[in-house]
């Protein structure tokens, strides 16, 4: 077992990876000293699978524990949703002593995160991530959020945690769609931030695709260094956290555009991020050799790297209703080479000719 700490004073807290944690969930709780009444926010898949194992956890550690079951998919990630939340948080009696647990993918940890954010001004929630995507990402950092019918993301808080447990043994069940879109994830912390990450996942990516043990720790525990790293000097993005939203502000666009139904997040990030490198190399902030080399690890780790079709005036309004928008422009993430980055300020319309999108 691993075990990182996000180092942020008051709202520090530990992220712990390794396998077969799911049975300790209750212990660890306790130890940071939530051990009263729990609603388990989850989705009926993984509810299925692994609802026995944290509520048992949980119980035995002294809870109350009540589970709140949402749709499956990002396109539930939304107000309506959110509301029958707070619904059921209020019929089962959480007070400010109760805390929440996120169980699921990154759909359930920002909306239980936000819900947690809110309810009663603010419950402590415990972030345990089934999903690729969310251990190497959402589940840490303290993003919380549902969409809007305008945008992704748009409504939400910078909330820590309490906890983030990590069970590499729940990717096992993990649908192979999911698994291979929380490699883009992955992939963008080398392309961006990372070049011997990055030549890591060249050279293991064999392993990565037969989900290799011994690999995905190291991985997984890379990719949480690297984002509690950067959290710890930005929490609220203000500044070097916008590195994150590489290849995520096409992707987005993307996703809002097909009605968060078509892609999955990570497919979107990982058509997101070979545009971004387009964009990079149009502005000399790499090589077209560089744009072939992100390209080819994103395909060989199984993610398409072609964008749907979409018209250009939707593509350009999810653009500018993006959070990093500025009077119209948008700081921009682009690849310096690989493994470093800087930020242009673009308007959409020369973000998507730069792209070489044909829209």
């Amino acid at each position: 077992m691993s075990v990182l700490t996000v180092n942020l004073a008051e709202n520090s807290y530990e992220i712990q990876i390794g396998s077969g944690l799911l049975p300790l969930l209750g212990q660890f709780c306790a130890n940071v000293g939530l051990n009263s009444r729990v609603a388990v926010v989850t989705n009926p898949t993984v509810n299925a699978i692994y609802g026995s194992i944290v509520c048992s956890s949980l119980a035995d550690a002294g809870c109350a524990v009540r589970v709140i079951e949402i749709p499956d998919g990002e396109e539930y990630k939304n107000a309506a949703t959110l509301s029958a939340v707070y619904d059921e948080l209020i019929e089962a009696g959480l007070d400010r002593r109760s805390f929440i647990v996120a169980l699921g993918g990154g759909v359930v940890g920002d909306l239980a995160g936000f819900a947690a954010a809110t309810y009663l001004r603010g419950i402590p929630f415990v972030q345990v991530p089934t999903t690729l995507l969310a251990q190497v990402d959402s589940s840490v950092g303290g993003k919380t959020a549902i969409d809007h019918p305008r945008g992704k993301n748009l409504i939400g808080a910078f909330y820590q945690p309490r906890l983030v447990l990590i069970d590499v043994e729940t990717l096992a069940t993990l649908p192979e769609r999911e698994y291979r879109a929380g490699l883009a994830e992955v992939i963008k912390y080398g392309v961006a931030i990372d070049r011997p990450f990055f030549e890591y996942l060249e050279q293991h990516a064999g392993d990565i695709i037969s989900k290799e043990r011994g690999c995905l720790e190291s991985m997984i525990r890379r990719c949480c260094e690297i984002k509690a790293h950067v959290v710890e000097l930005d929490e609220k993005e203000s500044g070097l956290r916008a590195v994150l939203n590489y290849g995520h502000t096409l992707g987005h666009a993307f996703e809002t555009v097909a009605g968060y139904r078509e892609l999955v997040h990570g497919e979107a990030v990982a058509i997101g991020m070979v545009l971004a490198a387009r964009i990079s190399a149009g502005l000399g902030h790499c090589s077209a050799a560089d744009v072939e080399r992100v390209a080819a690890l994103i395909t060989r780790l199984g993610l398409d790297v072609m964008p749907p079709q979409a018209e250009r005036v939707s593509l350009l309004e999810a653009i500018v209703t993006d959070k990093k928008s500025r009077n119209g422009s948008i700081s921009f993430i682009c690849n310096q080479g690989i493994g470093n980055y800087a930020v242009e300020q673009l308007l959409p319309d020369k973000m998507l000719t730069l792209s070489g999108l044909e829209v």
